[in-house]
């Protein structure tokens, strides 16, 4: 029993670095209704930024509140110049741009930093603490604290505020809500920044872990993408609970499954996301769409 709460406690602890960046993913969807692909490129030259500044004598935090602001700018910048162009027409083609930006922001943190991972500091003491005889690393303890406390600020946003509700209701009609007196454009200039900036936190605290390059969260936005997905791309809640859903099924198929092991591991979370996306379309948590003909 030990060791199960063991393999348990470290698949929420490595779905809280999915989660923070299907935040930032259902974040630019409740905003916009897109997908944004490029979302861990811009998280990573984010991160970048902070690297830059350490090295050359920044402290750790003011670094990091940098980067954040850096992001902020970043996603308000690419929204503007670039993904305003094609909101509002073919779907298709925003998510290709997306994609484009993903290739490009990677070749541009590339061409300043290399492709050669390197060392970040944490945030966090590399001491572990023991709960019941279940050993848990601080740096996971403090990462499931800071994706809890976005994730329920996340949720008063669009619950609580103007702002909040204001973006909801662009995503689901932008022509109305122009209508309405709302100032469209400048929503969705203010919900890709704010998810840049959500996806810069979560390359902050996956840094110290992963080691920093320019693909080091490739691989992470794929579980990212599938925990918003089997969520709702419209509820934050989901995201978080499907990452840590994603991190423990991951953690206990190769630790109980013995044709499975490491090798054959992550495709047990993909699987199960399939079949419940066949039996629930909207996603664990997502809301039901009904058309009026």
């Amino acid at each position: 029993m030990q060791y199960f709460i063991q393999v348990v406690v470290d698949g929420v602890a490595t779905g809280a670095i999915y989660g923070a960046l299907a935040l930032a993913i259902v974040l630019v969807n409740r905003a916009t209704g897109l997908i944004n692909f490029a979302q861990g490129a811009m998280a990573v030259m984010s991160t970048f930024v902070a690297f830059g500044l350490i090295r050359a004598g920044v402290p750790l935090l003011l670094a990091a509140v940098v980067a954040i602001v850096f992001a902020f700018a970043l996603g308000a910048f690419l929204e503007r110049v670039v993904v305003r162009r094609f909101e509002g027409g073919d779907p298709d083609s925003a998510v290709v741009v997306t994609i484009g930006l993903l290739v490009l922001l990677g070749g541009i943190s590339a061409l300043f930093f290399g492709y050669e991972p390197q060392p970040f500091p944490s945030f966090f003491p590399l001491g572990t603490i023991n709960i019941f005889g279940v050993f848990v690393s601080l740096r996971s303890v403090g990462t499931i604290v800071i994706l809890l406390v976005a994730m329920v600020l996340l949720q008063v946003l669009f619950r609580s505020t103007k702002l909040g509700l204001a973006m909801r209701a662009v995503a689901d009609n932008p022509r109305s809500s122009a209508l309405s007196g709302l100032p469209v454009s400048r929503l969705l200039m203010v919900g890709w920044g704010l998810a840049a900036a959500l996806g810069a936190i979560a390359g902050l605290l996956v840094a110290p872990q992963l080691f920093i390059s320019p693909g080091m969260l490739d691989f992470a936005l794929v579980y990212a993408l599938a925990a918003a997905i089997l969520g709702g791309l419209d509820s934050p809640v989901g995201a978080v609970v499907s990452a840590a859903f994603i991190g423990v099924v991951e953690g206990l198929a190769g630790a109980y499954i013995d044709f499975i092991g490491d090798d054959l591991k992550i495709a047990v979370p993909f699987a199960v996301m399939i079949f419940i996306l066949v039996l629930r379309p909207q996603g664990l948590f997502g809301r039901k769409v009904v058309v009026r003909v």
